[in-house]
């Protein structure tokens, strides 16, 4: 670990900007922020054989670290951000699951504060208003139809901070709703649906503009009955959100959803339960006991997915080296692009003057091994 400087340079990379990769970059920092030019005695720090991409933007992660950003204090959901950082993510969103409607607004009043602090970029609700069809590890009992005055209710707990909603949105109030989220400037995310092809466009025409997890949770495609993925899929106005860990998408699927809706409409996310950079054990999701045993996180009764245990360092790997995906495509879906959806692309998400000091350092072989957050290192990168 290390502290801040007035001012860096890191030289001799392979930097990958918003124009496309630069071989033998520069980034220099000042403070907290990305700038244009340093003065000539600032020394440089070689990282010749290195990768430097934008810190990556995950907009759906429920915890890690052994700690829950649904249940959990301050203290647990800071310690659960930090394990994250850790694993080059510098920008969060934290989800919830779906519970009773009061600790929900409880939950939401707590995280927002973290959202003040800058320690959060938001919160995304996922669940209760979501298909006991697809509810996946979400608690039946407590799921329901998505009446917008309770959507509203959640809009207002959280203070200005939510920034997503994921919806079955062909529940009764779930179209009502779509268009009181668009109103106030909330992403609807259609996710946990068992919605016709039919249904799903109304959705998109009302104003939503993220599919929650694409193929997971959701009718799979048919020829006869495309079902929600191809009207997902087809429509320039929706993002997919992808879980790239090898458990929730078989490879070829992953690559069908890449290549149709092309790296501008996807976001790369982890899903992440508390078991993320943490390890196999027993776990709570809300409610809902999960068994996490070799990496895959289950519900203790039925046996569903409950969440990934990934980290976004281990899904950018993966893409570029299982996947084959580009490394400018890949830096788009896991940074460029969530930021732009959260309203924070301002400040995060690319390597450009003016920006945050959020940054990755990888190896050749695309390891981790240094991140920057706000021109802080928190993990240093070893050199020579």
């Amino acid at each position: 670990m290390a502290g801040r400087a007035a001012s860096k340079v890191l030289s001799g990379a392979r930097v990958v900007l918003p124009t496309g990769t630069v071989e033998n970059g520069r980034v220099i920092v000042e403070g907290d922020r990305i700038v244009g030019a340093a003065p000539d005695d600032v020394p440089s720090l070689d990282l010749s054989g290195h990768w430097i991409v934008p810190g990556f933007v995950d907009m759906h992660v429920h915890g890690g670290g052994g700690m829950s950003f649904t249940s959990g204090t301050a203290d647990d959901v800071l310690k659960g951000v930090q394990t994250h950082r850790e694993h080059g993510t510098t920008t969060i969103t934290a989800s919830t699951v779906t519970g009773e409607m009061y600790v929900l607004a409880k939950q939401a009043a707590l995280l927002s504060e973290l959202v003040e602090q800058g320690d959060l970029a938001g919160i995304h609700f996922e669940g209760p208003f979501i298909s006991p069809c697809r509810k996946g590890a979400h608690s039946e009992d407590l799921l329901r139809d998505p009446d917008p005055a309770e959507v509203r209710k959640l809009i207002d707990a959280a203070h200005g901070t939510a920034k997503m909603f994921t919806l079955a949105t062909e529940l009764p109030g779930g179209i009502d709703s779509v268009r009181l989220l668009a109103e106030h400037g909330v992403i609807a995310a259609i996710g946990h649906t068992d919605a016709t092809y039919e249904q799903t466009v109304e959705a998109i025409d009302a104003g939503a503009t993220v599919a929650t997890h694409l193929f997971n949770a959701m009718p799979p495609l048919g020829h006869r009955t495309p079902g929600p993925i191809a009207a997902l899929l087809e429509d320039e106005r929706i993002t997919v959100e992808l879980i790239n860990d090898g458990t929730h998408l078989h490879p070829a699927s992953l690559q069908l959803a890449y290549h149709y809706a092309g790296a501008s409409r996807v976001a790369f996310i982890t899903d992440a339960m508390d078991a993320a950079g943490f390890g196999d054990g027993m776990y709570d999701l809300g409610p809902l006991a999960v068994e996490v045993k070799d990496g895959v996180a289950r519900l203790v009764d039925g046996g569903s997915i409950a969440g990934s245990t990934l980290t976004l360092d281990t899904a950018f790997r993966r893409a570029v080296t299982v996947d084959r995906l580009p490394v400018d495509d890949v830096v788009r879906s896991i940074s460029a692009n969530p930021a732009r959806l959260l309203g924070v692309d301002d400040r995060v998400g690319s390597l450009e003057p003016g920006k945050d000091a959020d940054l990755v350092v990888l190896d050749a072989d695309f390891r981790l091994k240094g991140v920057m957050h706000k021109g802080t290192w928190v993990i240093e990168p070893k050199t020579g």
